[in-house]
């Protein structure tokens, strides 16, 4: 966007770096549309870390950077922002395998949230589980009308309040999120969508260990991919992390696209590797999403 939960919390977190700003969104991947019919409606077919997460146009970050210029703030403690989180659950009837995965499940993937998060100001708290059994919004799209009549219906709270959608995502995707600029324009839109075999202990291999999610909720804070913009400067416009020229999938131990800068970093949740490869957030990142949500969130 995903190990063993119970290890989750002894993985590093956050390296050293400093903060600049962000850019935008970017994939190797094969687009949403370009994806063959039959992986659109099936929670069989191979999920990819695509980009089906719709960034702020370039009028909208160039506003976006200026209000964070003028911002004067002092960063926040580590675990003082309490995220409260609404879990919907979309199914087309009873058991795991129609999406209605189990509190269990959802307690996981709380906890690798809490873990990825654990050296940032953000601690998520679930504040309530709903399930509702509708087919049309189970085959769901990024954008579609059924996305839109479903969070019109079952979003809560309001800007601080991450809402989390699972469903069996179209186009093989495994998930996309709103950034935090958006929420004053869309409200109702605001929040993470999840292809539900990606939680820890689903069936979306090598994406199955809950680090969609960490990956999605990192857009939701304001983070950008670290492949943004390629090589050229400003790239995600987070200072420590490396320029990277292209999407990492796998887990290329060593791979440097970029002259100078460093290896990529594939080890970085806002990249596209495996679950079992990405375990850290930059220091840059951290500072960068606190600023973001205090000033949108």
């Amino acid at each position: 966007m995903l190990r063993n939960v119970a290890q989750r919390g002894g993985r590093v977190a956050v390296v050293l770096g400093t903060l600049m700003s962000l850019a935008g969104c970017s994939s190797s991947a094969p687009a949403p549309e370009e994806q063959p019919a039959e992986e659109t409606t099936t929670a069989e077919a191979l999920p990819h870390r695509g980009c089906a997460t719709i960034e702020p146009s370039a009028d909208e970050k160039l506003e976006i950077e200026a209000a964070l210029a003028n911002r004067v703030m002092a960063k926040r403690a580590v675990g003082s922002v309490n995220v409260p989180v609404y879990f919907h659950v979309i199914n087309k009837g009873t058991g795991i395998a129609n999406g209605d995965i189990p509190d269990s499940q959802i307690t996981a993937q709380m906890n690798v949230l809490n873990a990825a998060y654990a050296n940032t100001p953000f601690k998520f708290t679930l504040a309530g589980t709903d399930r509702t059994n509708n087919s049309t919004w189970f085959a769901l799209g990024s954008g579609s009308a059924a996305e839109k009549k479903m969070k019109a219906a079952l979003r809560k709270g309001g800007p601080e309040t991450l809402n989390i959608y699972t469903a069996n995502l179209k186009g093989g995707l495994l998930g996309w999120a709103t950034f935090p600029s958006s929420y004053t324009s869309q409200p109702k839109m605001d929040g993470v969508v999840l292809l539900y075999s990606s939680v820890p202990g689903g069936t979306a291999v090598p994406y199955n260990e809950g680090d969609t999610a960490t990956h999605e909720v990192g857009h939701w804070v304001g983070l950008y991919h670290t492949f943004q913009g390629g090589c050229a400067s400003p790239g995600d416009s987070v200072s420590d992390t490396p320029p990277e020229a292209s999407a990492a999938f796998g887990c290329p131990s060593g791979r440097d696209t970029c002259t100078g800068g460093g290896v990529d970093p594939i080890l970085n949740f806002m990249d596209y590797t495996d679950d079992n490869c990405m375990n850290q957030f930059s220091a840059g990142q951290v500072t960068r999403a606190d600023s973001l949500t205090a000033q949108y969130r």
